[in-house]
């Protein structure tokens, strides 16, 4: 039997709850981003995932075929300590635990607030973060919140701005709507969220006393966001991105773009032409491009097949190289 990630953080959000010794609402109230002036991002956040890998698989072979058996061990740690059973850490699993936490945060004011969730690597925490734009179907999504955790687990704190405001585009509803929805996401609104978003992490990055720059990855209509995000960067708030197939975008923008980028997509994504991201990468200095063969849209954190999931891995595995080398080795 499967477990959905949401249902995943209500049982570890209680779980946090009870290892605290405090009250366990089922739904806590989220904390309001603008108070929180001690940093999230290198303390421990009151949520808390114990991502049990088993005794083969370290950090650093964190493959996403493993993700069902986490969710697994983890909800039957939950169910243990429910029962009124002691849980803890046998000493031989601590080089084979890892710890991750997520908080779920509101962000901006009044009307201008939107939610976000913040997943955050505590026992190999590398300082660095990363601003992840999701696709169409939201910052709630199983398969996005999967990425989430999986970069998390390399040691980045993994921010998920929800660009829709609660209504992102759901699975199986009639294509000949999409365009009235996508009307209801101002794109001036939707960078405005991102702005804010990245804000939020300067600051906390701030009061950390962590000096790096943002990661950058946007997926699908995410990615094009990506574009338009780093084209007005002029404050040069990131120090790299990666493009995995982006949507909509203007190529001209390219031109005002200082960051360099790694572009992921393949060569059959009728969503997100080939010529188009090899235009945009020979604008931006400093990027490459990674073409899949055979691949359509969304393979990377979607894949359909056994063929696919390789793909998608070595595409995880380019990304997180190209994120430490221009955030962890510069640095």
């Amino acid at each position: 039997m499967a477990y959905c990630l949401c249902c995943f953080d209500r049982f570890a959000s209680l779980l946090g709850s009870i290892f605290a010794g405090a009250p366990t609402p089922l739904q806590p109230k989220r904390p309001r981003a603008h108070v929180l002036r001690s940093t999230l991002l290198l303390t421990e956040a009151p949520t808390r995932y114990c991502l049990k890998l088993s005794p083969n698989i370290t950090a650093t072979h964190c493959r996403r075929d493993q993700l069902l058996e986490r969710r697994l061990s983890v909800n039957a740690t939950i169910k243990q300590t429910m029962d009124g059973k002691p849980w803890e850490m046998e000493e031989s699993q601590e080089d084979v635990c890892e710890l991750v936490s997520g908080l779920d945060l509101t962000l901006g004011e009044g009307d201008n607030s939107f939610d976000a969730h913040l997943v955050k690597a505590i026992k190999n925490n590398n300082g660095a973060a990363v601003l992840l734009l999701t696709d169409i179907y939201g910052f709630k999504d199983n398969d996005t919140r999967d990425f989430a955790y999986r970069l998390s687990c390399f040691g980045y704190n993994v921010l998920l701005p929800d660009l829709f405001h609660g209504e992102p585009w759901s699975k199986g509803r009639p294509m000949a709507e999409y365009e009235d929805w996508r009307a209801k996401h101002p794109p001036d609104r939707v960078l405005k969220d991102i702005e804010t978003s990245a804000r939020w992490l300067i600051d906390e990055m701030t009061v950390a006393g962590v000096s790096k720059k943002l990661g950058f990855v946007g997926f699908c209509y995410g990615g094009g966001r990506l574009i338009e995000a780093l084209a007005r960067d002029t404050q040069e708030q990131f120090a790299a991105a990666v493009f995995f197939y982006g949507t909509r975008f203007d190529l001209s923008l390219s031109s005002d773009i200082k960051v360099p980028i790694l572009f992921i997509c393949g060569d059959h994504d009728r969503f997100c032409s080939v010529d188009v991201v090899h235009a945009v990468a020979n604008r931006v200095n400093g990027s490459e491009t990674r073409i899949y063969p055979g691949r359509g849209h969304a393979f990377a954190h979607r894949p359909q097949s056994p063929e696919e999931d390789e793909d998608a891995e070595d595409a995880f595995t380019a990304m997180r190289s190209w994120l430490h080398d221009k955030l962890i080795g510069e640095a």
